[in-house]
């Protein structure tokens, strides 16, 4: 998919694993926000661009489980592409990308990054591609917002914040963030699941 990173070959070249991708020029989402609130338009351009490459590897039974902006490489042509699914898994489910992961991870276990993972993955419960949009309107929230939805003074704190608190609204910090494209970031933070966009295809038609 053009919005996730080409892998052309994996091999072994003595004794340790390599994978060769496309060459990508340009900077992380990461170096883009720490530049301050990304323009509205141009976030939301990113945005649909980013839930296109997570429905394309929903579709294929894949979630990726730590979506963050060091994930997310930009283009100098504005192309946006995913990153670094070392921590993705397949979807348990032989007939669609929204049912719960339940057999490859132990029960108890949290895998993903502070700040960006949902409140299941803060649980160690079991995740779903519903997890992942979780991570995205953390990131659209960072890119819209010029700080983190979720962050405490230390780890235990932002789980904290991610299971228990809502991020301040996008409206106190920008006046300029259409009343639509917030309630898109509400909807994608909602802590219940199932109160969730349910898939990363509905995330882009509402962008």
């Amino acid at each position: 998919h053009p919005n996730i990173l080409a892998i052309h070959d994996t091999g072994t070249h003595d004794g340790q694993m390599f994978v060769v991708t496309e060459l990508l020029e340009g900077e992380t989402l990461r170096a883009r926000v720490q530049q301050g609130p990304m323009p509205v338009r141009k976030a939301t351009e990113m945005a649909m661009q980013i839930a296109r490459g997570l429905a394309a590897a929903h579709d294929k039974g894949i979630m990726h489980r730590d979506l963050k902006p060091e994930n997310v490489f930009v283009l100098s042509d504005g192309q946006v592409k995913i990153l670094d699914f070392g921590l993705a898994r397949p979807i348990a489910t032989s007939t669609g990308a929204t049912e719960t992961l339940t057999a490859v991870t132990d029960p108890g276990t949290v895998m993903g990054t502070v700040g960006y993972m949902a409140p299941e993955q803060v649980r160690g419960q079991a995740v779903d591609a519903r997890t992942d949009l979780f991570a995205f309107g953390a990131v659209l929230y960072e890119m819209l917002g010029g700080r983190r939805a979720f962050k405490g003074d230390t780890a235990a704190d932002t789980m904290v914040a991610i299971v228990k608190e809502d991020p301040p609204e996008l409206a106190g910090l920008r006046a300029d963030v259409p009343t639509a494209l917030q309630r898109i970031v509400r909807h994608c933070l909602e802590k219940n699941p199932a109160e969730r966009f349910q898939s990363a295809r509905d995330v882009a038609f509402a962008l």
